[in-house]
């Protein structure tokens, strides 16, 4: 009998793990993790109801700057799912380091980020990474960010961008429930998530972060900030 559910939760394992990397999209370099971004699409899609209007419109071999609004521990798992590609995560070099993690953190490629330095030097890896043609993926509100609060937009990402001569990909999350935590938002919490990607953009001299301020609020849509971004892009040239 032992033998039997023995071989019957190895088929059931088996059968899993093949689904799981048919449903891949990006090519991380290895199947096991091929196998691990299948089975965070079809958990943000089940489990989270994922639906976005277009994946983000990467370039192939280009070195992009993926943003977004940040309000829950989910919000990460949901732009790889909607990523053709892997996204490179800056986070902070305290929850690098965190126990338990740390080893999951490197293997997906995160570049932890020690705020006490300078951000030039800080920012040399994730900038070097850019510069190879991969893409960086982060949250420019800094920490979780609710809906009533405000979060001056952080430089760092408008920074690596106009260095490495990179596309900024805006994207807006929406529909999480759980929002303000981190496990609870994955585990304990279903969501209708949804994620709006938009056209890349240039931002010359951190000249866009005063209309990207409400944009990743959420006070202002991207039709209504659509002009200013033009305007930009124009006295820039």
């Amino acid at each position: 009998m032992w033998t039997a559910l023995l071989v019957f939760i190895l088929i059931i394992f088996g059968w899993s793990a093949f689904k799981c990397h048919q449903a891949h999209v990006a090519n991380w370099g290895n199947r096991w993790l091929n196998t691990i971004d299948g089975l965070n699409r079809l958990f943000c899609k089940y489990i989270h109801g994922l639906e976005y209007n277009a994946p983000f419109a990467l370039s192939e071999h280009q070195g992009a700057v993926v943003m977004a609004n940040h309000s829950s521990g989910l919000d990460a798992m949901l732009l790889i799912a909607t990523s053709p590609r892997p996204l490179r995560f800056l986070i902070s070099h305290e929850q690098y380091e965190r126990f338990g993690l740390q080893w999951f953190f490197r293997i997906i490629g995160c570049i932890p980020v020690n705020l006490k330095h300078k951000p030039e030097r800080a920012l040399k890896p994730a900038l070097q990474a850019l510069q190879n043609g991969e893409v960086i993926a982060l949250f420019p509100q800094g920490g979780l960010t609710l809906p009533h609060e405000s979060k001056k937009l952080k430089k760092g990402g408008f920074w690596l961008a106009e260095q490495a001569k990179c596309p900024i990909y805006p994207s807006i999350i929406s529909g999480i429930n759980g929002e303000g935590s981190i496990m609870g938002s994955i585990f304990f919490h279903r969501s209708q998530a949804k994620i709006t990607t938009f056209p890349p953009i240039q931002c010359p001299d951190y000249k866009c972060l005063e209309t990207l301020q409400p944009f990743f609020e959420k006070k202002m849509t991207w039709e209504q900030i659509k002009p200013s971004l033009i305007e930009t892009t124009k006295t820039e040239q």
